[in-house]
């Protein structure tokens, strides 16, 4: 049994800069409602859902999400028997194994 995708949450995007680029706005609504609140008031704290949105949740999660987009077909785990191990694709596609990781 070979598994490509963990059954975990995946928070990771479909390219790095379009994942850069939600944590730019997200932080940057999550920064300009707390640094605006003295220009513009408490109306400054309706850009806190846009960042929680775009950010997925929390910055922890767009966090977890670039670690997910940065690895994405890099590393593969493999699991065979009870055991599982990680496999590392290279460029031409081609498996390299790598040391065995324990449940």
């Amino acid at each position: 049994m070979t598994t490509t995708k963990s059954d975990g949450p995946d928070f990771a995007s479909t390219s790095l800069p379009r994942h850069l680029v939600r944590g730019v706005i997200g932080f940057g609504s999550l920064i300009g409602a707390f640094a605006l609140i003295p220009v513009l008031g408490p109306v400054s704290l309706l850009l806190l859902p846009v960042g929680v949105l775009v950010l997925r949740g929390c910055p922890m999660c767009w966090t977890i999400g670039l670690m997910q987009t940065v690895s994405r077909g890099r590393l593969q785990r493999s699991c065979e028997g009870g055991s599982c191990t990680l496999t590392v694709a290279d460029r031409d596609h081609q498996e390299r194994p790598t040391a065995p990781v324990p449940l």
